[in-house]
């Protein structure tokens, strides 16, 4: 399982990344793994603001429906439209081509309270 360094994750297996004041937000590969094959990603609207912990979207795969919850709160103010014609890029890439959101956080300090990449190691090890 790929777990980079680069970001932050929820017990939930979502990932979090902060970049030029926005964070970047996808599902991990672990989830992704254990969804299987992804058919269908619904994405939140641009301008919704989202809650900690809030639902942010749903994916759908062959084995199930799961929800994907806000590692942060904010405005969402970018989705990845290409998952829309092609939802299993959150299963060939869903560090890179498959990420699903950007928020504007209204606390960037929320990040911190997100496992780095160790302990979401050693929670997806147990």
């Amino acid at each position: 399982m790929q777990v980079p360094d680069d970001r932050r994750y929820s017990t939930d297996h979502e990932w979090a990344r902060l970049a030029d004041g926005k964070v970047q937000v996808g599902i991990t590969d672990y989830a992704q793994d254990a969804l299987g094959d992804v058919v269908y990603v619904d994405l939140p609207a641009v301008g919704a603001r989202v809650e900690l912990g809030g639902v942010l979207g749903e994916v759908e795969s062959t084995k199930s429906v799961s929800e994907i919850y806000a590692p942060v709160a904010g405005e969402v103010v970018a989705v990845n439209a290409a998952l829309a014609d092609s939802p299993e890029l959150l299963n060939t890439d869903p560090y890179g081509a498959g990420w699903i959101s950007e928020i504007v956080p209204t606390d960037v300090g929320a990040l911190d309270a997100l496992l780095d990449a160790a302990h979401y190691t050693a929670l997806i090890s147990e």
